[in-house]
């Protein structure tokens, strides 16, 4: 991915032309014309091509991606094992409807991602998380005859219009599409760094007072949420919140949903984030992640809470053969040793990060769990006033460093590269992240 002769290291950024160059301003000319004006865009990147970590735009900029295709592509840019995978399945049976017929490896990853959670469980395969939280909704009515739902401020599970009566994110997601589905009733996520310790007590609460005032909690399904939030700004909830919800979600018959679209599939150092709290839902979704790149979705339930009839569920393409033979090859991969990489880098940033806050002015907060890590831009640290304007900046700045990163939540910056990240790499983006982060407040 480097000229001949050229000195520059493979896997790290190096840019060649101003941002964006002249090839890349022609395609998103030409994109502005025909595309959707929905799509968000941070910054001006044209991909043309990425192996691992890097991505190389149609310039020849080469640029570290920290992003990973929004937590994406997990064993890096066409890792040559899953390309092999995909190559010799599409020569073999590229589509043949997994609702209607029978195909092997589609039963051999539901068996795998099956047996990832206790006691006797059944899959769904869709298309995406959207879909999967779809599914989730539909089989928590189903097995429950109830209707309603709990889902939290600042999440994320999807824009159909049942997964987006859960996502509680921005306003732009709902604004126009009403009305949605009823019965959905939203408490806060907690937030120890603007709330301290009694943040998880709270939200408790909240949810204990939505059951004496609001929600008979005979009338709810689910409580849905995600281990660790994703969009709503990487909050990672403190010790003892998941096990509370679990708590109150069986002293009432609700069943208890993971959105593990973002936080799963090794992102946070284990297969799954619930892993870390040892609580195991009754339903887990599952996306992004779980085939490199590929579109797959996964809903993994309880095999007694799976009986709905023929017909009830179904997806054209969910489970397509090449998407599955990507996963089969992800899941090997990230068990042979991506998921002890994400663990083992990932502190090894924390560690890095963890003086920002008293040293850097516009940094109020640094957190994660794994490869799945925050950093919480502020104006002023006493006040904790939300600086959305300084994460913009720094985002486009290190983008001009070669580096892509993307916000989440309202002030915050995501890093959620891809597992195959090296040490070498993640300190290049620690680098570039601290000039830019101490800049923005100069």
């Amino acid at each position: 991915m480097q000229a001949k002769g050229e000195a520059v290291r493979p896997d790290l950024p190096e840019i060649r032309t101003s941002l964006p160059g002249p090839r890349a301003r022609a395609v998103i000319e030409r994109d502005q014309a025909v595309l959707s004006p929905s799509y968000t865009r941070s910054y001006p990147l044209v991909a043309g091509r990425a192996e691992g970590a890097i991505v190389e735009d149609v310039d020849g900029n080469r640029f570290l991606d920290f992003s990973a295709g929004i937590a994406v592509v997990s064993t890096g840019h066409c890792h040559p094992r899953v390309v092999a995978a995909i190559q010799k399945q599409a020569a073999r049976l590229i589509h043949m409807s997994g609702t209607d017929f029978y195909y092997e490896n589609m039963v051999r990853l539901a068996e795998r991602l099956a047996a990832t959670l206790p006691g006797e469980r059944r899959v769904y395969f869709g298309n995406s998380g959207a879909e999967a939280i779809e599914a989730a909704m539909k089989l928590a009515r189903y097995a429950t005859h109830r209707q309603k739902f709990i889902a939290f401020l600042g999440a994320f599970h999807g824009r159909t219009l049942g997964a987006l009566s859960l996502t509680a994110s921005k306003a732009v997601q709902r604004r126009g599409f009403g009305p949605l589905i009823p019965g959905v009733h939203h408490v806060p996520y907690p937030d120890t760094y603007r709330h301290g310790d009694g943040a998880g007590r709270a939200s408790i609460e909240a949810i204990e007072r939505l059951f004496r005032t609001i929600v008979p909690p005979e009338e709810v399904a689910a409580i849905v949420v995600e281990p660790v939030q994703g969009e709503g700004g990487y909050l990672v909830p403190p010790k003892g919140f998941l096990e509370e919800l679990a708590r109150i979600a069986k002293a009432h018959g609700i069943l208890l949903v993971f959105d593990e679209v973002q936080c799963g599939m090794g992102r946070t150092g284990k297969l799954w984030a619930w892993e870390h709290c040892g609580v195991a839902p009754d339903i887990l979704t599952s996306a992004k992640g779980i085939a490199s790149g590929l579109p797959l979705g996964a809903m993994i339930a309880r095999a007694d809470l799976m009986q709905w009839k023929p017909g009830a569920q179904a997806s054209t393409f969910g489970g397509n053969p090449v998407a599955v033979a990507a996963a089969l090859e992800t899941l090997d991969l990230l068990e042979e040793g991506l998921i002890d990489n994400a663990a083992r880098v990932g502190a090894h940033m924390m560690e890095r990060l963890a003086g920002w806050p008293a040293r850097i002015a516009s940094v109020g907060d640094v957190r994660g769990v794994g490869l799945m890590i925050a950093i919480e831009l502020v104006r002023d640290r006493g006040t904790k006033e939300r600086a959305q304007d300084l994460r913009d900046a720094v985002v486009e700045r290190v983008f001009e460093r070669g580096l892509l990163v993307l916000g989440a939540g309202e002030n915050a910056i995501r890093l959620c590269p891809p597992l195959v990240i090296t040490r070498e790499q993640a300190d290049f983006a620690m680098d570039v992240l601290e000039e830019a982060c101490t800049a923005v407040l100069a």
